[in-house]
């Protein structure tokens, strides 16, 4: 049932997102900002205690709420597994960069790019840069928003994919190493590495298989583990060298060192490898087909 309820799911996603009010991301996001509001000033073990408490909670009532929808009917499964990914989206936010910069509107591909797809600061990063960010976080996000949850789903149901979903929004909103956010966020952070410890390997393996390139997988070898987080730089790194990019993040890392830097050219093979490279982790995640009854 659970294989029947991922490929529905999937075709799900090509409709689009839900209304927001129904939205159980939306839902998460919500509650997860209300509890950042109730935080009070304490020590770093008490905030670190708030934000534990609070990040469990969450989990705890999403998990709940996922293992209440799994006794439903598989298609109705489904429409609640939907909004728990983002492939449709993170599809859409990557062609409405490219196309920004292929009309030479830097402005408005670096303002696209801070909008849907990364946390930095875009103001300065040239076309180069917009390029190479955009698959970076076109890499990352494949592995974190499509075959995370849908990996979760597969091992533990909609319990699981809401769990990690929930981890995953929470760590986006208080993943930072600011005066605010250090503590209360750590722990939050900490589950959604360990929750894509697995995701961020099938990603990037697949990454490879996809892009058929035996260049590929020195780089992925040497890079990664070059980026801050034990997860993304999998992805991202498989991606460069099946692209045969240098993506630079200034100051950060670099992936991919030998390769050519990004041009907008590069944004529409990025997401033809997204694809196949989600095929391909979706026939893993079918596997081992079911077995005929004698």
């Amino acid at each position: 049932m659970r294989r029947r309820t991922l490929l529905l799911a999937l075709a799900l996603d090509t409709l689009g997102e839900p209304p927001t009010r129904w939205h159980p991301v939306v839902w998460m996001g919500t509650y997860l900002g209300f509890a950042r509001r109730r935080w009070r000033p304490a020590p770093p073990a008490g905030q670190l205690v708030q934000g534990a408490a609070s990040w469990a909670l969450g989990a705890g009532l999403a998990a709940a709420g996922g293992h209440l929808a799994g006794r439903w009917p598989w298609p109705v499964q489904a429409a609640v597994l939907k909004p728990l990914l983002a492939r449709r989206a993170l599809f859409a936010a990557v062609g409405e960069v490219h196309a920004a910069l292929q009309r030479g509107d830097l402005p408005e591909a670096r303002r696209l790019l801070a909008w849907h797809l990364v946390s930095r600061d875009t103001s300065d990063l040239s076309a180069s840069e917009v390029a190479g960010a955009a698959i970076e976080s076109l890499a990352e996000n494949l592995s974190d928003s499509v075959v995370a949850p849908l990996l979760a789903f597969r091992v533990g149901g909609l319990g699981l994919a809401a769990t990690y979903r929930l981890t995953n929004t929470a760590d986006a909103l208080w993943g930072y190493r600011t005066p605010a956010l250090e503590w209360p966020g750590k722990v939050a952070a900490h589950a959604d590495d360990l929750l894509n410890l697995a995701p961020a390997r099938l990603t990037a393996l697949c990454a490879l298989l996809a892009g058929g390139r035996r260049a590929s997988w020195p780089v992925w070898l040497r890079d990664r583990r070059a980026t801050p987080s034990p997860n993304a730089g999998h992805p991202m790194s498989a991606f460069a060298g099946v692209l045969g990019l240098r993506l630079d993040k200034r100051g950060v890392y670099v992936l991919g060192a030998g390769g050519r830097p990004p041009t907008p050219d590069d944004l529409p093979p990025a997401l033809a490898l997204a694809r196949r490279t989600l095929g391909l982790a979706v026939l893993a995640l079918l596997w081992p087909p079911r077995r005929r009854r004698a």
